[in-house]
């Protein structure tokens, strides 16, 4: 069975946090602790060793505001791609509070890409250097899940598509626009595209908070010369920010747009939850939410899954830290089969 792996990044402190005078209160203690202090606890900024509401938690691994883009990818996402293209399915989330870096870190800047971009440099070199009895298709489509409608971010034309499963029990989305692509710069391009369709809006915690899940499908079909067909998946994800509405200030529509992307990663946390206690659960229940129905596979099958946790380090944002931490520690646990 393969295991997921969490990791945690911690970014930089904000000008805006340092500006309201915010202190640094989650630390990385080693490759794998983070330690959250209770800002309330220790008015005058010591750390004390008897401080009470000071929690660690445990991960595969933590990063800080030091660790490079590339360093990100090398620890969490270059193992799965060899998976990939021999027939394995892989996802990679991006996971926190708005403003917390998730999109950095999936995307990047031009002189410090991100996940995505490495990942597919790294999946295209491989299939050029495969043996020459083989014959690859790379597809991909590029999509995002909004008040759970799910958009075609290639095509925003098509309006709202639906989820259908196939006789094999595999959830696809019918309809979507799969385009086939034969380098790295082609997908990236396809996918700046896609990101320029994306629900954004400016919230109190973020001016350019992503409103919507977007989910990148990238599909590898090899077929060896007198064999069968092989299919896999890379999924890469970069959730909607969880939030408070107090933190956002959110009213309206934003605060509808809030609610059901709590209600999606609720839906995924359950299933997380669900499966890191197999022995307990027998049934999980992929149905609450569009994402988690889209995911069923990657969650549950064959699939190797990593999950990036994202926090900002200022005393200002505890709250959203704490239980992103602990979101993210109860995925740690999840046993997939």
């Amino acid at each position: 069975p393969s295991v997921s792996q969490v990791a945690l990044r911690i970014r930089p402190m904000s000008v805006a946090e340092l500006a309201q005078g915010a202190r640094p209160i989650a630390h990385r203690l080693d490759e794998q602790v983070v330690v959250l202090r209770d800002p309330m606890e220790d008015p005058d900024g010591l750390p004390r060793s008897s401080c009470s509401r000071e929690k660690s938690y445990i991960f595969d691994m933590v990063f800080d505001s030091s660790a490079t883009q590339e360093t990100v990818y090398r620890t969490t996402t270059r193992g799965l791609v060899a998976g990939v293209i021999s027939g394995r399915n892989a996802t990679v989330f991006a996971y926190g509070p708005t403003g917390c870096g998730k999109t950095y870190t999936m995307l990047g800047t031009d002189g410090e890409p991100g996940v995505c971009a490495r990942s597919l440099g790294e999946l295209f070199q491989a299939i050029e250097d495969a043996s020459g009895d083989t014959e690859y298709e790379v597809s991909m489509s590029y999509l995002e899940i909004y008040n759970e409608m799910i958009r075609d971010l290639l095509n925003p034309s098509l309006g709202c598509l639906h989820l259908r499963e196939d006789a094999g029990g595999t959830v696809q989305v019918a309809g979507i626009t799969e385009i086939s692509a034969t380098s790295a710069e082609e997908v990236l391009q396809l996918l700046a595209r896609g990101n320029r369709q994306r629900t954004q809006e400016p919230t109190a915690a973020n001016p350019t908070s992503s409103r919507s899940h977007a989910v990148l499908q990238v599909t590898v079909r090899q077929r060896h010369r007198g064999g069968g067909l092989r299919r896999g998946r890379l999924f890469m994800i970069d959730l909607a920010g969880s939030e408070r509405a107090a933190q956002t200030q959110n009213r309206g529509q934003r605060m509808k747009e809030g609610a059901h992307i709590n209600r999606s990663l609720l839906a995924l946390g359950n299933c997380i939850k669900a499966l890191s206690h197999r022995a307990s659960t027998k049934y999980i229940n992929y149905r609450d939410s569009k994402l988690t129905r889209l995911l069923k596979d990657s969650l549950g099958g064959n699939s190797r899954t990593v999950m990036i946790a994202h926090i900002s380090p200022a005393s200002t944002a505890f709250e959203e830290s704490r239980s992103t931490l602990a979101y993210a520690h109860r995925a740690k646990s999840i046993r997939t089969t």
